[in-house]
């Protein structure tokens, strides 16, 4: 059984997660600010399609990539070398979100749907929720977005227009919070694409040691600016 959320209604322990399907541990409640902050620092997230109640879950094993770990292939460590391309930050947040939600092959339809861009864009004016955009040629061809808490990056999703241009943004993204000393980017759900990128699955229970200490440090800027000399 999952716990039915109401308003003030707290999570319950993310070890009560179903084991099928993986992770779900609560439907309901809404996706105000408030509450998606709650979900994230006890290493929960939503997940749910337009039209069916809000689900939020945390599965075991979860997927993430540390960012000393990202892997850089010969073909994109060219294309970064190149700087045939321009990285922001925060400039374009509800666009990134909307080339996210786009349909990719025959997918007919996307979990980021306006209720989901709405509540993340409020995010993202408190200075929570961030960007990364690449441009090629006066044009947006790739990003992504997430949310930052103390050292904690926990990555939501990201597109391409172009070749190498999500990846492209992630190496930047994973340049950067080396810097500033993240440990971890939660990748939420394996997938072949982030394991060939140096994601990996790790079990629940030591992804929630690792948040719990990352989340305490304190935050980074409310508007994200790179440095421009960390990826050659």
């Amino acid at each position: 059984m999952i716990t039915l959320l109401n308003i003030g209604t707290p999570f319950p322990p993310v070890e009560q997660a179903l084991l099928e399907p993986n992770g779900l541990l609560a439907a309901g409640g809404n996706l105000s600010a408030h509450r998606l902050l709650d979900a994230y620092r006890q290493g929960i997230f939503p997940w749910f399609n337009i039209g069916d109640p809000i689900l939020w879950w945390s599965p075991s094993p979860r997927m993430v990539l540390i960012p000393d770990e990202f892997k850089i292939s010969r073909s994109l460590h060219k294309t970064l070398r190149n700087k045939c391309y321009e990285i922001r930050t925060d400039s374009a947040f509800e666009q990134v979100m909307r080339a996210c939600a786009a349909p990719r092959g025959e997918q007919a339809g996307t979990w980021i749907h306006e209720e989901m861009i709405a509540a993340y864009t409020e995010l993202h004016q408190m200075g929570v929720a961030h960007s990364v955009e690449v441009g090629m040629n006066g044009s947006l061809v790739g990003g992504l977005y997430g949310v930052s808490i103390g050292h904690m990056f926990y990555g939501e999703s990201m597109f391409s227009h172009a070749t190498d241009a999500s990846k492209i943004a992630l190496a930047h993204l994973t340049a950067q919070l080396q810097r500033w000393g993240y440990g971890m980017i939660d990748c939420q759900m394996s997938t072949p694409h982030l394991a060939s990128l140096g994601a990996r699955e790790i079990p629940r229970a030591e992804f929630m040691h690792r948040l719990k200490e990352l989340i305490h440090y304190p935050d980074t800027p409310l508007k994200w600016q790179f440095d421009h000399d960390l990826v050659a």
